[in-house]
Order: structure tokens, then C-alpha cells, then sequence
């Protein structure tokens, strides 16, 4: 048989190249010039006749012109015959026709083989034509081919997913580019080098942008989330409004973050109210909260709702912490178990610390446990506190040291008070500096006492000799100072006495006595007498006497045994001797016996 070329092609049932546009002037004129020439028996005139029929949608009139044309050998025309039957609701002799136009070498009928054998379930004879139609550089039978190869896990997939990229299919570019965006972690952790997720992910921007160029919106969507990672947050806005205009929800979600970042909360609410509605949970999530922090709890459980009815499993905890903040313990209860249930680690935790406040450590430990495996650092921790508790100390420092590698700064602290207690002031040192680092004061004040007990004695401070650098145990203390920590704030007085800085020795004392040191409010009264403000002195050695510091009591007795208040002085002595120390004990008795003497005599 002569087989003339492909000289028609088709669109609109996925299977054809979409011929370029003609206004309905020239349209009229073309047909009325085909048809006279088809009727003059011109052979290729029926083919491309018969297709423009076909794509009108007038079916009767289209097949006598392309089985005329089939009949006279030409390819184009028993390719078009099929897709023409195959609307028809005669799959088997559309293929019939389609195989004819295959074998004499049409591209696109071997992808419509192709699809027809596919849709039977028959993908060996379906891999067969398509692949024909591929090889021919069918952009289509490329895509179906990779399709087909992809749905059985065939490595050779990427090869033609690429094929017809390349060619500018917009969907193949898309899963190209998804393809390559999820291998990069593994590729990363193939060799330990960034280096090839780089240029993976490098490439997998470069088709989506493709992609997204040509109007996909999930496309779009994946290109905004790249740059957002990479910090080009306003090129990633962009695409996140392309894509949420074209109707994707998740891209009108992800623009509500970047307008709630920047500060712009109203234009925020705008784009995730549009996404809520279109079912998606994170963005009724992020509504939810949004009226939470207005005060608007009514309104944020609302959204909340929304969210947990859409799948979202932050709306069911965010619930919860809603509930418990009211004080509706069993309702918050029941929305983190909700979610601790599809393995919502912070849910887990936060149903645990629920229980365990409502006396139930039985039950809670078994939530704490879930949550830590899933990797919450705060439930390891709390675990450790639980076990502690129990005097279960080994299996406390487990779970410490598991939420301290994590970076944990209070369980690292716990940590290094444990090698503190077994001596091993290393491990101790390498704990307290990573608590200290994540914020902790009290390892701060801790890890200074330990350097400061490391150094050398000092030689005293000559007069005109220039004041010395702050070393390192210093700075610490001036840290866990800085932060409220009352016993820091106290060494930090005594060592800026000691440089004689008064005033900054005072600013210090007084910080730490008002935040109820009673060795802050001792030091600052012995600095005020020394000053010459005894009166003010007694003031706060009176605070810190009634909060059981036995020195302060022995001051008092003195002052007021100067000033000839016997009785008072008697009083002081006496409490000095039942709070001691030892030493300040002995010397309160002596003064009190003193005193006896003297009111008797």
C-alpha cells in the first residue's frame, strides 16, 4: 500500500498536536477549498477535510472523507478514523484503524495503540506502541511510555519522562522535576556531599520553572517552595499568587505564611480563608490561630474544627491546647489523644503532662514514651523527670542524655550535674557549656563556679595597677546574672567588690536581694555600712535574717547592742544561734550571754 505522510493532526483527546489557530473567515474559506478539491478526488484535500470535520464535532460528516481517504492509503486519515470511531464508542475498530496507520508509521496512531491496550490492561502490547511512538519522538507517546514504565517501577522511566520534557510537555516537566525534588535527600545521604543535592535540586527548579512557565500550578507551587527555602521569598510570592490564582489551595496557604512573615496579617487571613474553603486544613490551621491570638477563641475553635475535619492533625491539637487553656480538661483530653493517635508527637506529650497533673503517671508514661520515640525532645526530657521521681536515676540519665544530644538545654544541665556528682568534671564541663549555650542560667551560674574553682590564686590588686580582663567564669556569671539568676548576681557583686566597684557591687546585691536572696540582701547591707549607712544596712540584714540567714541575725544583735537596745539585741542573738552556722552560732551565744549580764547587773 502507498501511505501518503501525516498530513492531518487532531487535539482535544490528548492524543494529537493542536494545529495553529485560524479565524472563522479563513476557516470557512479553507474547508470550502478542501472540499472542492476532495471532491475532485484529491486524496490528501479528504484528509485534512475530514479532520477539520472531526474537530468541529460534526462526526457524520467527517468519516465518509476519512475512510475515502483511509481507503486511498493515507495514514494521517486512518489515525483521525479511529479517533473518530473511538468517540463513536467503537474502541476495537478504532484500534483496527489505529494499527493500520501504526504499522505504516504514524506516531501518533502508535500512541493511541498505545493507550488503547493500556486501558485493556494488556501493557506489554501497550509498552510495545508506545515505545514505537516514542522513538518516532512523539512528545505524547514519550509521556505515556514514561507513564507506563513509572507505574511498574522501571528505572528507564526517567529517560523518556525527560524525552518528552524536552519537547515541552508540561505535566512530563512537572513530574520530572518532582522526581528529582525528592531524591535529594537521598542523593545527599548516598555520599554525605551537598554538593550533588545541589545540583539535583538545581535541575528539578529548572523543569518545574518549565512547568510553570507553561501554566501548571502545582508547578508553580513546588517553585515558590524552593525559593522560599533558598530565602528568595519575593520570587517564591510570585509563583505561590500564580499558582493560588489558577486555583491550587496549598500555593494560596503557603502565600498566607509568607504575608503573615512580612507582617501583613489581613492580606494573610485573605488567602487563607480562600484556601480553607477550598478544604485545605493547614490554612483553617493557620485561621485558627490567627483568632487565637486576637483573643477570638470562639472564631479560632471554629477553624480549628475545620481543620481537624480536613485532615489536618495540628487543628485536633491546637484544639486540645485551646481547651486546656479554658480549663475544659476532658475536652482538651480527647483532642490530644485525637491527635496523639495518628502519631502527633507534641499531642502525645501534651496528653502525658495532661495526665500526669491529673495524677495519672501510670498512664502517662506510656505517652511520653510514644512521643519520645517519635523524636519530641520535651517528652525525653519529661520522661527523665518522670523517672527521676521514682529514684529511677540510671533511667533518668537515659532519657536526659537522649533529649541533651538532641539539644535540650535543661536536660543537659541535668546531665552535667549527674557527672558533677560522679566527679567526672570533663563530661560535666562539655554538658553545662551546651545548656549554658541553649539559655539555661543555672548551668551558666554552675559552669562558672566550676571554672572559677579551677583557677589559680589571685595576687592582691596594687593600688594604680589597671583593672584585669573579665575571664571566662566571669562572664558566666555575669550571663546567669543578666537573667535573674540570684546567686550569680550575688558572685557577680562580690566580684565587682572585690575590684572595688561599689556601685556595681550595690546595683547587683540589690537586684538579687529584692528577687528574695537573702545572701543579696546580707551583702548589700554589709556595703551599706561600710558606706556609713547603717540604718539602711539594718533594713535589709532584717530581710535577710527573717528569711533564716544566721549572719545577718548576729549584725542586727551587734547593731542594736550598740545603740543600747538590749532586748532587741538579746532577741537577734538568740534567733543567730538557732539558724548558725556553727561559728556565727558560737559568737551569738557569747554576745547574748553578754547581754544577760548586763540586763541583770
Amino acid at each position: 500500500m502507498d501511505v501518503m505522510g501525516d498530513k492531518a493532526t487532531l487535539y482535544g483527546t490528548g492524543r494529537f498536536v493542536q494545529p495553529a489557530e485560524r479565524d472563522e473567515t479563513g476557516e470557512a474559506a479553507e474547508e470550502a477549498r478542501r472540499r472542492l478539491a476532495a471532491e475532485a478526488g484529491d486524496v490528501e484535500a479528504m484528509s485534512v477535510l475530514g479532520a477539520m470535520l472531526l474537530r468541529r464535532g460534526d462526526l457524520d460528516g467527517a468519516e465518509p472523507q476519512l475512510r475515502a481517504a483511509t481507503a486511498a492509503g493515507d495514514r494521517a486519515a486512518a489515525n483521525n478514523l479511529g479517533v473518530l470511531l473511538h468517540q463513536r464508542g467503537y474502541a476495537e475498530e478504532a484500534a483496527g484503524w489505529w494499527r493500520i496507520a501504526a504499522v505504516a508509521g504514524s506516531a501518533a496512531a502508535a500512541h493511541a495503540l498505545g493507550r488503547h491496550h493500556r486501558e485493556r490492561g494488556d501493557e506489554p502490547a501497550a509498552e510495545y506502541w508506545l515505545r514505537q511512538s516514542a522513538e518516532q519522538g512523539h512528545t505524547l507517546g514519550a509521556y505515556a511510555l514514561a507513564d507506563l514504565l513509572e507505574h511498574r517501577g522501571d528505572d528507564g522511566a526517567e529517560r523518556w519522562m525527560r524525552a518528552a520534557a524536552e519537547r515541552g510537555h508540561r505535566e512530563a516537566a512537572y513530574r520530572l522535576a518532582r522526581a528529582l525534588d525528592r531524591r535529594t535527600p537521598r542523593e545527599q545521604g548516598a555520599d554525605g556531599t551537598e554538593g550533588v543535592e545541589a545540583s539535583v535540586l538545581d535541575e528539578a527548579e529548572q523543569w518545574y520553572r518549565q512547568a510553570a512557565a507553561r501554566g501548571h500550578q502545582r508547578a508553580a507551587l513546588h517553585l515558590g517552595a524552593i525559593l522560599e527555602r533558598r530565602g528568595d521569598v519575593k520570587e517564591a510570592g510570585r509563583w505561590y499568587l500564580t499558582s493560588a490564582k489558577d486555583g491550587e489551595a496549598r500555593a494560596a496557604c503557603a502565600l498566607g505564611f509568607l504575608l503573615r512573615d512580612a507582617g501583613d496579617a489581613e492580606n494573610a487571613a485573605v488567602w487563607w480563608l480562600r484556601a480553607a474553603r477550598e478544604g485545605d486544613g493547614n490554612a483553617a490551621n493557620a485561621l485558627g490561630a490567627l483568632h487565637a491570638e486576637r483573643g477570638e477563641t470562639q472564631t479560632a475553635e471554629r477553624w480549628y474544627r475545620a481543620a481537624t475535619d480536613a485532615g489536618d492533625v495540628n487543628g485536633a491539637y491546637n484544639l486540645g491546647l485551646l481547651c486546656a487553656e479554658q480549663g475544659r480538661t476532658v475536652q482538651a483530653e480527647q483532642w490530644y489523644r485525637r491527635a496523639a493517635y495518628t502519631g502527633h508527637r507534641e499531642a502525645a506529650n501534651a496528653l502525658a503532662i495532661l495526665l500526669l497533673q491529673g495524677g495519672d503517671a501510670t498512664g502517662a508514661e506510656p505517652w511520653f514514651s510514644k512521643a519520645a520515640e517519635a523524636g519530641s525532645v520535651d517528652a525525653a526530657f519529661n520522661l527523665g523527670i518522670l523517672h527521676a521521681g521514682r529514684g529511677e536515676v540510671e533511667a533518668a540519665l537515659g532519657w536526659y542524655e537522649r533529649a541533651a544530644a538532641a539539644g535540650h538545654a535543661e536536660a543537659a544541665l541535668q546531665v552535667g550535674i549527674a557527672r558533677l556528682r560522679e566527679g567526672d568534671e570533663r563530661a560535666a564541663e562539655r554538658h553545662l557549656r551546651c545548656a549554658a549555650g541553649g539559655g539555661s542560667a543555672e548551668a551558666a551560674y554552675r559552669l562558672a563556679t566550676l571554672l572559677d574553682a579551677r583557677r589559680p590564686p589571685r595576687p592582691a590588686h596594687e593600688l594604680g595597677e589597671p583593672s584585669h580582663e573579665k575571664s571566662e567564669y566571669e562572664e558566666w556569671y555575669e550571663r546567669a546574672a543578666a537573667q535573674g539568676h540570684r546567686r550569680a548576681q550575688v558572685r557577680v557583686g562580690m566580684l565587682a567588690a572585690a575590684r572595688g566597684d561599689v556601685v556595681e557591687a550595690a546595683r547587683w546585691y540589690r537586684q538579687a536581694a529584692e528577687a528574695g536572696s537573702r545572701n543579696g540582701a546580707f551583702n548589700l547591707g554589709l556595703l551599706l555600712a561600710r558606706e556609713g549607712s547603717e540604718p539602711e544596712a539594718a533594713l535589709w540584714w532584717t530581710r535577710a535574717a527573717d528569711a533564716g540567714h544566721g549572719r545577718a541575725a548576729l549584725r542586727l544583735a551587734l547593731v542594736y547592742a550598740r545603740q543600747g537596745q538590749l532586748v532587741e539585741g538579746q532577741r537577734w542573738a538568740d534567733r543567730a544561734v538557732s539558724l548558725g552556722p556553727a561559728e556565727v552560732a558560737e559568737r551569738a551565744a557569747r554576745l547574748r550571754d553578754a547581754l544577760r549580764q548586763e540586763l541583770s547587773a
